[in-house]
């Protein structure tokens, strides 16, 4: 796929986890899948997370972003929401994903929006919308994360 790319976090947010004891790059590294994907993250926080990722690399046969690559980066950006609202003694673990496809990408950066739906005590839901350079929705991905109790020491742990 080229040129590999690390999960990237606003430096403020990495800051805060670090005061905790909480390497977020590595903790959100997901076995490296987002980094084979070249996913970065632009904005985080538990009310709006934003990444991106290269068509390039992520495509199928025909040509066009994988749908499968949609839900890796729809997955990222609501889990990474999940866990900023359930904090450090909590786990975002997802339990729900669907994406629904309406268009194709075949070049450039798609761009992902996740914003929650729902933030409870035990479950948090995100709706990621992805969209093209040109600002048109490629897909529209809803995600559901149950909040686990992390292990002491906290979710870096």
């Amino acid at each position: 796929m080229g040129e590999q790319h690390s999960v990237k976090f606003p430096q403020e947010v990495i800051d805060e986890y670090a005061s905790l004891g909480v390497d977020l790059p590595s903790l959100f590294s997901a076995g490296h899948l987002g980094t084979r994907m070249g996913v970065q993250i632009l904005e985080a926080s538990a009310e709006r997370v934003v990444g991106t990722m290269p068509v390039e690399g992520n495509t199928q046969p025909y040509g066009l972003l994988h749908g499968g690559a949609s839900a890796v980066l729809a997955e990222t950006l609501g889990s990474v929401g999940a866990m900023l609202h359930g904090g450090i003694t909590k786990l975002a673990v997802g339990v729900d994903l669907n994406c629904t496809h309406h268009r194709g990408a075949r070049s450039g950066l798609v761009t992902g929006v996740a914003t929650p739906v729902h933030r409870g005590r035990s479950t948090a839901t995100y709706e990621i919308v992805i969209s093209d350079e040109q600002g048109k929705r490629v897909c529209s991905a809803r995600l559901t994360c149950m909040l686990r109790d992390a292990p002491a020491g906290g979710a870096g742990a």
